[in-house]
This record gives C-alpha cells, sequence and structure tokens, in this order.
C-alpha cells in the first residue's frame, strides 16, 4: 500500500469509527478509488462522489457486508463499462454509427 493510501485507509478507519461501523468493518479502498476513477473518466468529474456515495448506499442498504460493498462496486462498474461500449448518440439522440 502507497503512503497516500496508507493515508486513505486512516482516514477510512477513522470514520468507520465515527460512524460505529462494525468490529472488523474491511473497505477496499483500491476499490472505491478504482470506482470513482472511472465514474469521473466515463461520466463527468462530479460523477465520481455521486457514484461512490449510491454505491455505498445500494451495499448499506443490502446489509453492508463486505460481500455487499463489492457487489454494489461491481454492479456500478458494469454499468460504466456498457456505457463506455455503447454507441456515441449525438445530440438529437440518433447513433452515430447510422449516419454516412
Amino acid at each position: 500500500m502507497s503512503t497516500d493510501n496508507a493515508q486513505l485507509q486512516r482516514w477510512a478507519d477513522e470514520l468507520a469509527a465515527a460512524y460505529d461501523f462494525p468490529e472488523g468493518f474491511e473497505l477496499d479502498v483500491d476499490a472505491v478509488l478504482d470506482l470513482a476513477r472511472d465514474a469521473a473518466h466515463g461520466v463527468a468529474r462530479p460523477a465520481a462522489p455521486l457514484t461512490t456515495f449510491l454505491a455505498g448506499y445500494a451495499a448499506g442498504l443490502r446489509g453492508g457486508s463486505a460481500a455487499d460493498v463489492r457487489e454494489a462496486i461491481g454492479r456500478a462498474t458494469g454499468i460504466l463499462q456498457s456505457r463506455d461500449s455503447a454507441p456515441d448518440e449525438t445530440a438529437d439522440g440518433a447513433d452515430d454509427s447510422t449516419r454516412a
């Protein structure tokens, strides 16, 4: 873990304690950062905090286990990847691939 990641992990641990997360709560900081990066690049920069918040909220609604967090991150990542592979659309909504 890099110095930056170690600092982020300490911050996550501090927040988890402040929110009274269960003992043994683990967070894959790299997975959250990867999701934020993908959202920022795939949608828009402000999508990074929005996406990570919504993924975390979804995980919490499902119980908040490490598996729930992984599933929520995976689902958001899948949505971002499907956006990347979808044909570009113009402002009028037409598929660019059909234009001559």
